[in-house]
């Protein structure tokens, strides 16, 4: 096992990394710490050490001067910073003594795993390398991009770390660029997004990352919103690697907004319009402004209270929301100038906003529900088919909803398990976070979902596992890590258990 040392003046940190971390998992083993660079540096060169963990700022001997000291006796040291928030000039001072990455306090559990894993990848291929590694660069960009589109980072911090990743944002408007691939895991993916981050390296108005739903996201400043937009498009479909329109990923674009200030918007938009695949397979990309069907000589604003609906639904009230649909269809098709083409646009409307809202509720999508109702509206021939499509459509939302009447704190928990199923996840971390006793969240969990918690994300990683294991050429303990699993003995054990033959088996029968 590779060798690590902690070093923070405040022991609760240290205390608690050694704690929160599978740290055998990685292949590591926590041989010492340190409140303090002197004292570190007198048990490292005692010592052997492959990987320093220190914070910066400490009494007697800081962060770096402690790395440089270390790394005259032991020069491939490997080095990761825990930096508090006001300390960017030490920050970049550490970018150029080389390291593996940064961390900003309180700790990103899931960046740690990245970082962790990233630096016992190079330590197994004997070369260490002295500069922060590309791939740590873009874990620090997905990560900060996508606090900063969520409006989950202070403008603040976002500022610092942009500073740092060299991410300008200077012109007034952008947009977003949103690809998804049917596996967001796919190797086909990984290559696109490869492709598009070297495309786009060097620019300073574009910046290419991932979502936590497994998009890849293009944040573009626009100088000019039409030109620019075609301009974006026409460099990112060669790079998507697809066969032809319809086939591998889908490219959605938002709206053009003030790019510091309410880029969220376009982000939102962009997803959304992802949910007009659905309606035409057979484009390569979807302009949310095409999907505002209800401006110009027809209606301007959409001429049902979609809240009115929301709130029917929710309450699983289904007779409720069936009358109001049939009385909002008479009512439209009575509107002066209104056409056969605008009754099925709202149709549609109505149904990928019924698709949204159960997504959003149920925190998992059904799209098998959804589109045979959008052919069904498309060739309907007047408006009392299209009314009977919709109100089948809300109905078989309430029925989902009442079937799947779960308590919040459980979807928050399934939520949570099928995001980052690959991380370290347990009922007490749940439990604290939701405030809800641990034994009781998973008396809750099981009575509601029929499984242990255990059995449950087991068998939810499993199936991610099987997945990779059809559609990737990674190798199985790679896999394994991927799907959650460090201990490659227990993937394997874990495997056999529910699919009744080893990965290695499984694999071979692609």
């Amino acid at each position: 096992m590779y060798k690590v040392f902690i070093v923070d003046d405040e022991p609760f940190i240290a205390e608690g990394l050694m704690d929160a971390i599978d740290w055998a998992a990685f292949g590591l083993e926590v041989v010492g710490s340190a409140e303090n660079g002197e004292e570190a540096l007198r048990r490292i060169r005692r010592t052997p050490v492959d990987l320093l963990i220190t914070d910066i700022s400490m009494p007697r001997m800081n962060g770096l001067n402690l790395i440089r000291a270390a790394r005259e006796s032991r020069p491939d040291l490997m080095a990761i910073i825990l930096s508090g928030f006001n300390e960017f000039d030490y920050l970049k001072e550490g970018m150029r003594l080389g390291i593996e990455n940064y961390l900003l306090k309180p700790i990103n559990v899931k960046e740690l795993h990245d970082t962790l894993g990233n630096a016992v990848e190079k330590l197994n291929s004997v070369k260490p390398d002295a500069l922060l590694s590309q791939y740590n660069v873009q874990i620090m960009k997905d990560n900060t991009l996508y606090r900063w589109i969520s409006g989950r980072i202070s403008e603040a911090e976002f500022n610092e770390r942009a500073a740092l990743l060299g991410i300008s944002l200077t012109l007034p408007s952008g947009v977003i660029a949103l690809m998804r691939w049917p596996d967001a895991l796919s190797e086909a993916q990984e290559k696109a997004f490869e492709r598009i981050v070297r495309a786009f390296e060097g620019s300073e108005d574009a910046y290419p990352f991932r979502d936590m739903d497994g998009d890849i996201v293009l944040v573009a400043g626009l100088r000019s919103e039409e030109e620019g937009k075609r301009d974006l498009v026409g460099r990112l479909l060669p790079l998507l690697g697809q066969a032809g329109a319809g086939e591998g990923a889908r490219l959605s674009l938002g709206g053009v907004h003030p790019l510091r200030t309410e880029i969220a918007a376009s982000y939102r938009e962009a997803k959304k319009a992802q949910e007009f695949f659905m309606i035409y397979p057979e484009r390569a990309w979807i302009d949310y402004a095409e999907t505002e069907t209800f401006i110009g000589a027809e209606p301007a604003e959409f001429p049902i209270d979609w809240e009115a609906y929301r709130k029917l639904l929710v309450a699983r009230d289904k007779e409720g929301l069936s009358s109001a649909i049939e009385a909002d269809f008479e009512r439209l098709r009575r509107l002066d100038g209104v056409t056969p083409a605008y009754l099925h646009e709202v149709s549609v409307e109505l149904i990928v906003r019924f698709k949204m809202e159960l997504k959003a509720i149920k925190h998992a999508d059904e799209p098998e529900m959804f589109s045979q109702s959008i052919g069904q509206a498309y060739a309907a021939t007047d408006y009392a088919e299209l009314s009977r499509t919709v109100r089948s459509v809300a109905e078989r939302c309430v029925d989902s909803l009442v079937q799947d009447s779960r308590s919040p704190v459980v979807l928050q928990v399934l939520e949570e398990i099928h995001r980052h199923y690959a991380d370290e996840l347990s009922l007490k971390q749940l439990g604290v976070r939701y405030h809800i006793h641990p034994v009781y969240l998973g008396q809750l969990f099981q009575k509601e979902t029929g499984e242990s918690f255990t059995e449950y994300i087991n068998k939810y990683r499993i199936e991610q596992a099987k997945k990779l294991l059809k559609s990737s050429t990674l190798k199985v303990h790679d896999i394994a890590r991927q799907a959650g699993y460090w201990e490659t003995g227990y993937f394997y054990k874990q495997f056999k258990k529910y699919v009744g033959i080893s990965p290695t088996e499984f694999k071979g029968l692609r």
